[in-house]
């Protein structure tokens, strides 16, 4: 069986698409994320400096705010790995394809 090379590119189109969202999608998280830890580092510092006998309950805040921080980057990798390895608009796409004969 032998798709027309219309749908092949089709396809293809897609899936350099979605590519092109997944590169856009885990840069921007760990762009974000590296902003987030050098703020977040640098207002601990700050805080540390001012008051060094709160140092405890600031590295406390600083540890949870900065799981958080990996938090929301790894949600965006988790999503990355769905539209690589199981794109839901490949399924959508199919359903519109017109039916090639066996």
């Amino acid at each position: 069986m032998t798709l027309p090379p219309e749908i092949l590119t089709l396809v293809a189109d897609l899936q350099i698409y979605s590519l092109i969202a997944v590169a856009v999608l885990i840069g921007s998280g760990a762009i974000g994320t590296a902003i987030g830890f050098a703020i977040l580092g640098g207002k601990f510092l700050e805080g540390a400096a001012r008051q060094p006998e709160m140092i405890g309950q600031l590295q406390i805040k600083l540890f949870i705010v900065a799981a958080l921080l990996d938090a929301v980057s790894m949600i965006g990798v988790a999503i990355a790995v769905i539209f690589i390895f199981a794109n839901p608009f490949i399924s959508a796409l199919i359903k519109f394809l017109p039916q090639v004969p066996a």
